[in-house]
């Protein structure tokens, strides 16, 4: 991984998820990439938030979900606070995305990078100078 990017939660997600198949796998190689990474990835206290909420749902115990969550605050992290609630706000608005995935280019944007990798947007689209790029496609 050379360029620096954002990583949405469903990536993650998809790194712990051994029944997630192909996407799995995908996803496993992605995070264990990035973490040669001279710069580690940018994700945002919402991806943390919901990367916990994720392995409790799928049955992870807490603490084990609280060590690979843990793990991930050595990455760079956008911290939430009401300034990136308003953007966010502001990007799903402009975008016509759902509050999550406003918040989720907020903090891409507050980061300064140039790409997104997530699944849940338009792929390849262009919001204001974030491309999005859908590592599974």
């Amino acid at each position: 991984m050379t360029a620096e990017v954002f990583i949405d939660t469903n990536i993650l997600v998809y790194a712990y998820d051994a029944d997630a198949g192909a996407r799995h796998k995908a996803a496993k190689a992605l995070v264990s990439e990035a973490w040669k990474a001279t710069l580690m990835p940018w994700i945002s206290v919402q991806v943390l938030q919901e990367l916990l909420a994720a392995l409790r749902k799928g049955g992870v115990p807490l603490r084990q979900a609280c060590k690979i969550v843990s793990l991930h605050t050595h990455w760079r992290v956008v911290e939430t606070d009401v300034a990136l609630f308003r953007s966010g706000m502001e990007e799903a608005e402009r975008w016509q995305l759902s509050h999550w995935d406003g918040l989720i280019l907020a903090a891409a944007r507050r980061a300064g990078v140039k790409t997104l990798l997530s699944e849940d947007f338009n792929v390849a689209q262009n919001y204001g100078g974030i491309r999005v790029v859908n590592p599974f496609a």
